[in-house]
């Protein structure tokens, strides 16, 4: 099978002994691949290795692992026909694995998942490697982790080797890329650029089997890594960085490489890289290099990666400050996230002190403990508008007339308010069981079925215990479960409460009957309930409702265990999934008309719903408990560009974010931009393409957000001080 070699290298890697056991194969898949793939430098000269088969039929990928595309198999039976029979046959086994796979699934998560209630597991998810293995200690150092454990558990000698084949694979790249760099270096007719690949084939001497010696062999080593496991999120980058980053004694050598680094991550939507934070004594770890890339996410202006930036009670006055200048930009890059809560809630499920400050965030904003653990990131989701609908249809999809929920009563029949909410919770509690079920599920094929012995190399505690990084290996395997639409339930909720229970001006069917028909005929009513009043305005009861919801779901699912070993928690994230959300709910009470696309796109009001301003938001949103949020708890606001541009303004805003996080709030995102400037970018795209905004928890280009997000982005309101 050697003409496979250049037809896809990861193929036949995996077609090389079907006795072997899956993690071993994969291992040997990418030891081949790193023998006979072609490799490349990116447009900026770093080390860019990408496994994709030029037939589309496998590729290795930072969520997956690796994959197998079955149909395009087949076809390559027909090109090649003296490989049909293997081909075949591994066919047929990739299929009883996809058969094995959905016998763990129910019909009753299928039925919500179709409603849009809820989604649980279906990818693999974002991760936080630890790169600074490779970085300061090399790829020796980690082959002598395997065999200080490998005797430990014989039955998982398949295990050790296919980590082994991995770490071999990454020694091939670097003696490969050092020979590039110098074939390079012959034909550069630049001098900087040849001094460049003279230096990076000095580095691959070293690098990866060796400590990096300065930032330049650092750099080689990080991308060697980052790019073959995908591009992801590079983690606590100022931290494993920053011993070769003090070896380098030019500032113009290290501005270089950040530079390269940037234009790398932007080319390639690498995720998400977090920089300073505290020690578990509360020490704060900002240091140089944290400061530098503050720095070049000013000067570069991209909204990629996405930057985070962990803040505490100590965070010195200087750090804040360019933290304002940077967010300044508009790129509203950093996000920031506050160490006084995220660590308390980190500690609340079982992690160390030492570990809960090592944390960092992946993908947009879900948190992990860097190169410790497989927490979710995410691994699904509840749409808490969704389970109001079914509440008040007993179960029933109004999109589709079907039952799709539990029933809790026909809520004409309720005589109390206390009634509805109850059949509420009822509702989110088997939504969010559903949602939980469907994410073990998800869980439990892919470390029977896709394990990943790169990464498995990477998170402490898979070698230690013999396990995948897929399989419960890590040291802590927790679960993320986001809620959407919170906003939306609140105010629902409320106008039920003082409209139909407390001032008795409509019956419960009154309202069941508008709701059914979207409100035409009832405009007097619908106008009553879409007036009432949200939350996000500081209004108690209606606040004290919406925080009643939330806390209830995060305290449920920290009765559901994981099957990787943990528990699942919450949080919220919207991304840009919120408009698709909007359209697969109902009417609702608070005036959404069906099928309608704008929900809310954080734990913040739906937007344009809060109109007294950041002090209200602020306070609405501090009657929920951040500390029982263990995933992303995305607050954002958008701001005036104008009050960026004056001392004044960014000393306001560090104070407001103060008085946010001092409040118990875990996490702040900003969009910097004027109205007009948005306005004229959705009628004239064409002339604002570098425009970027802060949607759900990441950035993007104004201009690429799609019509309804972009509309939710308008909505959202703009704050002063």
């Amino acid at each position: 099978m050697t003409d496979l070699i250049h037809l896809d290298p990861l193929l036949y890697g995996f077609f090389l002994d079907d006795t072997l056991e899956l993690g071993e194969r994969v291992g040997l898949a990418l030891l081949q691949a790193a023998k006979s793939t072609e490799i490349r430098f990116s447009r900026r000269l770093l080390p860019e290795t990408a496994f994709i088969s030029k037939h589309g039929t496998s590729s290795y990928t930072p969520c997956d692992g690796l994959q197998f595309d079955v149909d395009k198999i087949i076809r390559l039976t027909k090109e090649f026909p003296q490989h049909s029979e293997a081909l075949l046959r591994y066919t047929n086994e990739i299929r009883l694995l996809n058969a094995r796979s959905q016998r763990l699934f129910s019909q009753v998560t299928e039925e919500l998942n179709r409603s849009g209630a809820e989604w649980g597991g279906g990818w693999g998810g974002h991760s936080n490697p630890d790169y600074g293995r490779i970085v300061n200690y090399g790829t020796d150092y980690i082959r002598s982790v395997i065999a200080e454990n490998r005797d430990k558990y014989p039955d998982e000698a398949w295990f050790y080797r296919g980590c082994s084949y991995a770490l071999d694979a990454m020694d091939i790249l670097g003696e490969r890329y050092r020979e590039k760099a110098l074939e390079l270096a012959e034909k550069c007719e630049n001098a900087e650029d040849k001094a460049f690949c003279l230096r990076m084939a000095r580095a691959f001497e070293v690098v990866p089997k060796q400590p990096a010696y300065d930032f330049t062999s650092a750099m080689c080593a990080f991308m060697l890594t980052f790019a073959l496991d995908g591009s992801d999120s590079p983690g606590r980058f100022d931290q494993y960085m920053y011993p070769a980053y003090c070896k380098t004694e030019s500032k113009e050598e290290t501005h270089d490489l950040l530079e390269r680094l940037w234009d790398y991550f932007h080319d390639h939507r690498s995720w998400n890289l977090c920089i300073s934070g505290s020690d578990e004594s509360w020490r704060d770890e900002s240091n140089d290099l944290t400061y530098d890339i503050l720095a070049m996410v000013r000067e570069k202006g991209y909204q990629t990666p996405n930057l985070t930036c962990r803040v505490h009670h100590n965070t010195p006055d200087a750090l804040w400050s360019a933290i304002a200048d940077t967010l300044a930009t508009g790129t509203g890059l950093p996000a920031l996230y506050n160490d006084d809560v995220v660590c308390a809630a980190l500690e609340k499920i079982g992690i160390s002190p030492a570990d809960s400050h090592d944390y960092c965030m992946n993908g947009c904003n879900q948190i992990d403990i860097f190169g410790k653990s497989h927490m979710g990131l995410e691994d699904g989701e509840v749409i808490f508008a969704k389970c109001l609908e079914f509440a008040l249809h007993n179960g029933v999809d109004t999109l589709t007339n079907e039952k799709a929920s539990i029933e809790t009563g026909d809520p004409t029949t309720f005589d109390t308010y206390e009634r509805l909410e109850r059949a509420f919770m009822e509702q989110l509690e088997f939504v969010t069981y559903g949602a939980c079920s469907s994410a073990n599920a998800w869980q439990h094929m892919r470390g029977a079925y896709q394990p990943h012995p790169l990464r498995s190399c990477l998170i402490a505690g898979c070698l230690e215990s013999g396990r995948d990084y897929r399989n419960g290996g890590p040291i802590y395997n927790h679960g993320q479960i986001l809620a959407e639409g919170i906003a939306d339930t609140g105010d629902s909720l409320y106008a039920i409460k003082k409209l139909i229970f407390d001032e008795k001006r409509y019956t419960m069917a009154q309202l069941i009957d508008a709701l059914n028909a979207d409100f035409k005929g009832y405009e007097q009513l619908h106008y009553d309930f879409r007036s009432c009043e949200k939350f996000g305005n500081d209004i108690d009861e209606v606040d004290t409702i919406t925080a009643r919801a939330l806390n209830r779901f995060l305290t449920v699912l920290k009765r559901h265990n994981t099957y990787r070993g943990g528990v699942f928690t919450g949080g919220c994230s919207t991304f840009n999934r919120a408009a698709n959300y909007g359209r697969q709910t109902g009417t609702l009470p608070n005036g959404k008309l069906k099928g309608e696309p704008l929900l809310a796109d954080s734990i913040a009001a739906t937007p344009g719903r809060d109109t007294n301003g950041p002090t209200a938001q602020i306070k609405s949103v501090l009657k929920y408990n951040h500390t029982d949020a263990c995933s992303g708890f995305v607050f954002q606001n958008k701001f005036e560009k104008k009050l960026f541009n004056t001392e004044k303004g960014k000393a306001s805003f560090i104070a407001l974010a103060k008085s946010f996080f001092a409040g118990g709030g875990q996490q702040y995102t900003v969009t910097v931009v004027s109205p007009e400037e948005l306005l004229d970018a959705k009628e004239h795209p064409e002339n604002h393409g570098n425009l970027i905004v802060r949607v759900g928890g990441y950035s993007d280009y104004f201009v690429n957000i799609g019509d309804e997000l972009q509309n939710s982005v308008i909505k959202r309101t703009l704050m002063g001080m």
